[in-house]
């Protein structure tokens, strides 16, 4: 017996021994000749100089390079925190370089989570809450279909029984699954993390790994995360490397040093 269920360009396929899961490829990102200048005259800083790459729906990606190669400002660019100086960005279909702050915020209210290391939860808000909170700010979902989507969230990531808990009664794993837990309630195409695994343990670091890429298979979303950890770097299944704001390699892991 065989069942179909076609998601976003996805089809999977239910045999007797398991799903095989097939993509279509469709550029989800393109960056074309990217470049992002701070300051001006003598104190300008070249953060990106020329940078060109495209990145699949469904992908799983890290971006590596030693700090202050521009790893950080790539992720902000394609997040709709900032702007580039020159060159074309297209993200889920828009063209992202032009927007407005006001255009920006609402694309990537729609379209973009975000996982930060720091986890930014609301300390005054408990754990249902805080997922709930880009649904009420920015979406505006009505209150019976909020609680319904945030509820199957949290059984995903394992917080499902601490939903009346504050951020501060929770350990840095549960606080980072909260964090994705809100990053994919509005349903975003892409999620953007930077750094996720930077301040929790050996062990804690891997189970959010293995979170992060059974909510890709799952979901089908894509992942782009900057990190300097091996564990995660190990587990991407591309990788771009930008040094001194330049993309210096683009491909599939596997042959590409990471030390």
């Amino acid at each position: 017996m065989e069942i179909r269920e076609n998601v976003t360009g996805v089809e999977r396929r239910k045999l007797n021994h398991g799903f095989i899961r097939r993509i279509s490829v469709l550029e989800l990102v393109t960056a074309k000749d990217l470049k992002k200048t701070y300051g001006t005259g003598n104190a300008a800083v070249d953060a990106l100089k020329g940078v060109s790459f495209s990145v699949e729906k469904g992908a799983f990606l890290s971006v590596i390079g030693p700090s202050g190669s521009g790893k950080t400002t790539l992720l902000n660019l394609i997040g709709c925190l900032d702007r580039p100086s020159e060159g074309s960005l297209s993200v889920a279909g828009t063209e992202v370089s032009g927007l407005s702050r006001r255009d920006g915020a609402r694309f990537r209210g729609n379209k973009i989570g975000f996982i930060f290391q720091s986890f930014n939860l609301i300390p005054v808000l408990t754990v249902f809450e805080n997922v709930e909170y880009p649904l009420v700010m920015v979406q505006e979902v009505p209150a019976s279909t909020r609680s319904k989507r945030i509820m199957a969230l949290l059984e995903a990531v394992g917080m499902a029984d601490q939903k009346k808990k504050l951020p501060d009664q929770l350990s840095g794993g549960q606080k980072q699954r909260v964090a994705i837990a809100r990053a994919l309630v509005t349903h975003p195409e892409l999620v953007l993390a930077d750094e996720p695994t930077a301040n929790l343990d050996r062990d804690t670091a891997q189970s959010i790994i293995r979170l992060m890429k059974t909510i890709r298979n799952d979901f089908q979303t894509t992942f782009i995360f900057s990190t300097h950890d091996a564990r995660i770097i190990d587990e991407a299944e591309r990788i771009l490397r930008i040094e001194d704001g330049r993309l210096t390699s683009n491909g599939n892991n596997g042959g590409i040093r990471h030390d």
